[in-house]
């Protein structure tokens, strides 16, 4: 059995963070979502923040588009003729939607690889109406849909490509794993192997890191002027590969892809598991990071987009076309409106 390194420090959240979201049941409110969010240039100044920001958080899946520099800078993805559309889903939580997975096992087809290849579980597709669809038809779940396949391709790839062994692909020492390492300590100002890690949900490691430091790595990401040639190229290459094609990096219904659709590059946006966001905001060369305390998902949408319109990086109109995601109703079991999730004052 696997098991991560011992004795390593537990990322602590301060019970001081502020409530960013509420939860209502009538007219009261009933239960109360704390968390931290920080802004920060590409120089690591704090532009705005709640909460406490200096503690260590497992940033989950919300870092993947920092992940997959490696794929376009070892020059595995011009090797293996990978388009946009791959480059998007290496950035991707997806949600397993035929347009997902039939694209990740064509290009698992071009490595000469199966998805038995790809060292994250399988698990039911995210995407509801497809998850039901497999059931009646008697299909089983693989590993193309977990919705981190497109990431573990992309880690595949750059391993194919520089001819190491891709059985292992996913530990820790493996070269795939200590590529973005280097690539996101550069980019967040951090020693990676010197901060607490474990295995994410997915099978690979996952550093713990303060908000600020993932806010500066994204900040840069908006901003790579001074970050030399190959990794400009790098950068944009993502930033258009996902403000083009935003359902790769989510599905139906998910407000990633939904915000992406509304405002193109003006605002990259990226969640992870367990109540963490992260955004990038290329035109001012800004980069966000948040946390909600418990982990709830819908509470972490909810203060990103309180975040972003009060920073007024989302206008009005940004948030009129995203209304279904800003004040999420309550629904009991027989669908009546109990209450809503919205955003606090903060």
């Amino acid at each position: 059995m696997i098991t991560p390194r011992q004795n390593q420090p537990v990322p602590d959240l301060s019970a001081s963070n502020p409530v960013l979201v509420h939860a209502t049941r009538g007219d009261l409110v009933e239960n109360r979502h704390r968390g931290a969010i920080v802004v920060c240039d590409p120089r690591g100044r704090i532009v705005w923040s709640r909460g406490d920001i200096g503690a260590a958080v497992y940033p989950r899946s919300a870092i993947k588009a920092l992940q997959a520099l490696p794929l376009l800078e070892t020059g595995a993805a011009d090797h293996y003729a990978l388009g946009a559309a791959e480059i998007a889903l290496a950035c991707s939580s997806h949600n397993a939607e035929p347009r997902h997975t039939d694209l990740i096992d064509a290009w698992l087809e071009r490595l000469g690889l199966g998805q038995d290849a790809l060292e994250c579980g399988a698990h039911a597709p995210l995407h509801e109406p497809t998850a039901r669809a497999m059931l009646l038809a008697g299909q089983d779940p693989g590993r193309l849909h977990n919705n981190c396949s497109g990431k573990h391709a992309g880690m595949l790839t750059t391993a194919r490509c520089l001819g190491e062994n891709t059985r292992g692909y996913s530990e820790r020492e493996h070269p795939a794993q200590q590529r973005w390492f280097d690539a996101l300590g550069t980019m967040g100002g951090v020693d990676m192997r010197r901060l607490p890690w474990s295995y994410d949900g997915c099978g690979i490691p996952v550093i713990a890191m303060p908000l600020t430091a993932i806010a500066t790595a994204f900040a840069r990401f908006a901003a790579p002027d001074d970050l030399g040639a190959t990794r400009i190229d790098a950068i944009e290459r993502i930033t258009t590969a996902i403000a083009a094609n935003p359902f790769m990096v989510a599905g139906s219904g998910r407000l990633c892809t939904d915000l992406m659709l509304v405002t193109g590059r003006r605002v990259l946006v990226k969640t992870g598991a367990d109540g963490v966001f992260t955004a990038t905001v290329p035109g001012r060369g800004l980069g966000l990071a948040l946390k909600i305390d418990d982990g709830n998902r819908e509470a972490a949408e909810i203060a990103l987009l309180g975040a972003l319109h009060q920073l007024e990086i989302l206008r009005d109109a940004d948030l009129e076309a995203l209304a279904a995601h800003v004040r999420l109703p309550i629904l009991n079991t027989r669908g009546i409106l109990t209450g809503y999730r919205l955003a606090a004052d903060f």
